[in-house]
């Protein structure tokens, strides 16, 4: 845990890359905690410190993600969510009063990106984003952030609500459910991919492979499930965008792919955003699956394999492609 993300202590290399610098207030699994046993203040940079960082919790790796959300605030806003506070009595203040929402700052804000601040800012660290991951998921595909009442909220709490989140934030201790550390954390919240053939597949796979996705996903019950089709196109010449019908062919793959995990949502109630859907336009399947697990930062994929045949054996399945060339985990399903 860095503990102290800033855009000082963000740098940037020739390439683009950007580089955390400044670990002198960070705290690691593996090793001794010195500077929580040598303070008794709480220890950030006021204005980015997370809720739980002013109860002097150091363990959470959820703290950066509400440091990033205070910086992508201000980067929209113009204005730090909480001011610049230099006392603990003003660094409290957040553990009961809102931000003001950054549409009413800025009305061009998209509802998208709203959602999406507001969420790293939440007070309660399980009600963020749970890894890095899964909050770049969502700002590399913006238009599959599911959006709620944050989206819209046009104005800070009023009097009452806030006078009650005072009344019960004086004097609280942090909540005592807080993950072991960073790795920890990231074993709760792994994203999966499942890739779905929704087009060639035989209903007795792609019912396989559903029930395969529906039993990982109830044993990661924080994982995000990232629902991934491949619309195939010629790597030379013109592509056909619509069926003989006239429908658009992406369109109805979209369609055919929420229709597949309609049971998975069903049976677990995947709400918050836990569930989004891609259709990829790629002459290479198998290269497209992987270069989105790696992009994404997927922690395990999930994908179908048809029977075998002569030309498959010879050229290699998609599944064997993936296999190979995955970083990650990888789940072959056969019906």
């Amino acid at each position: 845990m860095h503990l102290d993300v800033k855009p000082s202590n963000i740098m940037f290399r020739p390439d683009g890359t950007a580089v955390l610098v400044d670990f002198g207030l960070s705290r690691h699994d593996q090793l001794p905690d010195l500077l929580e046993e040598e303070f008794t203040l709480p220890m950030g940079t006021g204005p980015y410190m997370s809720p739980e960082q002013v109860q002097f919790i150091r363990n959470d790796p959820r703290s950066d993600l509400f440091a990033l959300g205070v910086m992508l605030y201000h980067f929209v806003t113009g204005a730090r969510p909480f001011g610049a506070p230099n006392s603990v009595r003003g660094l409290r203040r957040r553990l009961y009063v809102d931000p003001v929402p950054p549409r009413a700052l800025r009305p061009d804000c998209p509802p998208w990106l709203q959602e999406v601040i507001l969420k790293c800012l939440e007070v309660r660290p399980e009600r963020r984003y749970q890894s890095a991951a899964q909050l770049a998921l969502d700002l590399q595909n913006p238009g599959q952030v599911a959006l709620t009442a944050r989206a819209e909220r046009s104005r800070q709490s009023g009097a009452l609500k806030t006078f009650k989140r005072w009344f019960f934030a004086l004097g609280a201790e942090a909540r005592s459910d807080a993950p072991l550390g960073a790795v920890s954390q990231l074993m709760k919240s792994p994203i999966i991919l499942a890739a779905v053939d929704v087009d060639h597949a035989a209903a007795g796979l792609l019912e396989q492979l559903r029930e395969t996705v529906r039993r990982i996903m109830v044993t990661e019950p924080g994982a995000r499930l990232a629902c991934v089709s491949v619309m195939k196109t010629a790597r030379l010449g013109i592509d056909e965008k619509l069926d003989d019908a006239g429908q658009s062919r992406h369109v109805a793959q979209l369609v055919g792919l929420k229709h597949w995990a309609r049971p998975i949502s069903k049976a677990l109630a995947l709400g918050d955003g836990r569930l989004t859907f891609h259709v990829l336009e790629a002459p290479d399947p198998a290269a497209a699956i992987v270069e989105f697990a790696a992009r994404n930062q997927v922690d395990h994929i999930v994908m179908g394999a048809r029977g075998a045949s002569t030309l498959r054996r010879f050229l290699g399945s998609v599944s064997s492609q993936v296999v190979a060339q995955s970083e990650c985990t990888v789940t072959v399903v056969r019906a």
